[in-house]
C-alpha cells in the first residue's frame, strides 16, 4: 500500500494502481437518508449509487447516531446566542442610564 490510499495490485501479471474512493458529506447524507427511508433495499441503493452495501449500512447507522446531537447542538447554540444578546442589551441599558444621570447632573436637572 502506498501513501494517500493508493495500492498496487498484480492482476494477470500486470501491475494495476487503485485509489480509494472519497465521497462528499452531501453524497453520504443523501445515500444514508435514502437507506433510512426504506423505499429501496440496501442492495438496490448500492447498485444505484455504486457503493458497497456494507458502506451504506455504516453511513445509515452513523446518521442515526448523530441526528440527536445535531438538534441539541443547534438548540444549545441558539440559547447561547440569546443569552449573549440579552447580556449585551442589559449592558447597553446600564450604560445609557449612567450617561443619562451624568447629563442630568451636568444640566442641573438632578433628581
Amino acid at each position: 500500500m502506498l501513501c494517500h490510499g493508493t495500492s498496487i495490485e498484480e492482476v494477470g501479471g500486470e501491475k494495476m494502481s487503485t485509489q480509494r474512493k472519497r465521497y462528499s458529506a452531501e453524497f453520504k447524507a443523501r445515500v444514508a437518508l435514502d437507506a433510512i427511508k426504506g423505499h429501496k433495499t440496501v442492495n438496490e441503493l448500492a447498485s444505484i449509487y455504486g457503493v458497497h452495501p456494507t458502506q451504506i449500512t455504516h453511513w445509515k447507522h452513523q446518521l442515526q447516531k448523530e441526528v440527536p446531537q445535531i438538534f441539541s447542538a443547534q438548540r444549545a447554540k441558539r440559547v447561547q446566542d440569546q443569552d449573549a444578546l440579552q447580556a449585551q442589551l442589559y449592558q447597553q441599558i446600564g450604560q445609557l442610564k449612567v450617561e443619562l444621570e451624568w447629563l442630568k447632573k451636568k444640566a442641573g436637572l438632578a433628581t
